[in-house]
């Protein structure tokens, strides 16, 4: 009897107890275990009780579940595998099928393609996934150009620092800029003066005056790199205000050495009234050659949102003559308001200047604007134009004739031969 207790135990640790370690059921099985190797000692005396095979029931049950959930496991697994295989070859098909389906999917976002009740459902959600996968791909795409921009950039900064360095581009800047401050002050003495009204901050935001600081400064040295330069002078001009503050920003140290003159004070009180012109798009008069002996003011002034009529105001207030450009005069203007920046308007004023050529100066008005440069005023173009047009449609036909007859007396008689 004995043997056979032994075997029992040995055939308990040696297969079963193996097994329920690795499943968690070594607790549930150590008292069972037990209750074997006592029934079998006390059967000498009594026979088998009904508690005992209650037990030996107990624990063919708990070995049928463990071998029950190790199948279920097993059976769950390759039913996932192959449902997310099943998806992915439904993804490869709808791609080679020209669909927007995205390259790389995750399983989580297989598994919400799966979850998804309709088709039209599973649609949408490929086709939002494969938009943001060509946005990505897109912002990757941007900051590698970017970086390529960078480097180039900084392989021509090195080009150029390696040329400053040499000893005769230096020596040729540095003689450069003694020519050009030499003119700046002549210009300081002899030159004709031109006005910066630099009282516009109050009409501003901040990003505008910024962009007109930034135009001012492109106008110095425009001004002090020309042949013949204007002496220029900021009015009106407060200190520690927006405009002195993108100034410092913008030259640094160079500001008190900048040969210009800044004042405080408005250009009615330094000039005389009868000298000065205000010029400003919104002005009906025309300003037809430029003057040698006049003053010129330019409102510093970059408006946005196309404020009119505040610098024509001004003008008005103060008692000043006014002029604008003849841009209807010499270009065909395409669209937009006829306002430009400050460093046109001085390229403009310094080619005219030199040359007194309108067709020069306004070669600087950028391309965009204008069709091309007419020989005769716009006007009578947009007139012929409208006539033609009436003709066409035949409304007030007579009338139409005789103001053609009126303006253009030997191209109605032809046309009437």
């Amino acid at each position: 009897m004995q043997s056979a207790n032994v075997l029992l135990r040995r055939i308990v640790r040696s297969s079963v107890l193996p097994f329920a370690t690795q499943h968690g059921m070594k607790k549930d099985l150590f008292p069972l275990s037990r209750t074997l190797s006592l029934s079998l000692c006390l059967k000498q005396d009594k026979s088998c009780e009904p508690s005992e095979k209650l037990d030996l029931d107990e624990w063919k049950k708990v070995m049928k579940s463990g071998l029950q959930e190790e199948v279920s496991e097993m059976v769950s697994e390759p039913k996932e595998l192959s449902s997310l295989g099943a998806a992915r070859e439904t993804l490869e098909m709808w791609r080679l099928a020209g669909r927007a389906v995205p390259e790389n999917m995750s399983e989580e976002q297989l598994k919400t393609f799966m979850e998804c009740p309709s088709k039209s459902a599973k649609k949408k959600y490929l086709k939002y996934l494969h938009l943001k996968e060509l946005y990505k791909k897109n912002d990757k795409r941007k900051m590698d150009e970017k970086r390529e921009r960078r480097l180039e950039a900084q392989d021509q900064d090195s080009k150029t620092e390696e040329a400053k360095k040499s000893p005769f581009v230096c020596l040729w800047s540095r003689t450069m800029d003694k020519a050009y401050n030499w003119r700046a002050a002549q210009s300081m003495i002899f030159g004709q003066p031109l006005v910066f009204d630099m009282s516009y901050e109050k009409d501003m935001s901040v990003r505008e005056v910024s962009n007109t600081v930034r135009q001012i400064v492109m106008s110095e040295s425009s001004n002090r790199r020309s042949v013949d330069p204007f002496h220029i002078h900021f009015c009106n001009f407060k200190d520690d205000s927006l405009y002195h503050r993108e100034f410092i920003k913008n030259y640094r140290e160079a500001w008190d050495k900048l040969l210009i003159t800044v004042t405080d004070q408005c250009y009615t009180e330094i000039f005389p009234k009868d000298k000065l012109i205000y010029l400003t798009a919104d002005s009906p008069k025309v300003m037809k050659a430029f003057d040698h002996d006049k003053i010129y003011i330019v409102g510093s002034m970059v408006d946005r949102s196309i404020k009119r009529g505040v610098s024509l105001a001004r003008a008005k207030r103060l008692g000043l003559e006014t002029a604008a450009l003849p841009l209807d005069k010499y270009l065909l203007w395409n669209t937009g308001a006829k306002n430009l920046t400050l460093d046109q308007m001085m390229h403009i004023l310094l080619t005219l200047k030199d040359t007194a050529d309108w067709k020069k100066a306004l070669e600087f008005v950028p391309k965009r604007k204008y069709c091309d440069f007419v020989n005769k005023p716009v006007k009578e173009l947009k007139k012929t134009l409208d006539l033609i047009s009436t003709l066409k449609l035949g409304k007030g036909r007579e009338k139409v004739e005789k103001q053609f007859a009126k303006n253009y007396p030997k191209r109605y008689k032809l046309k009437q031969k």
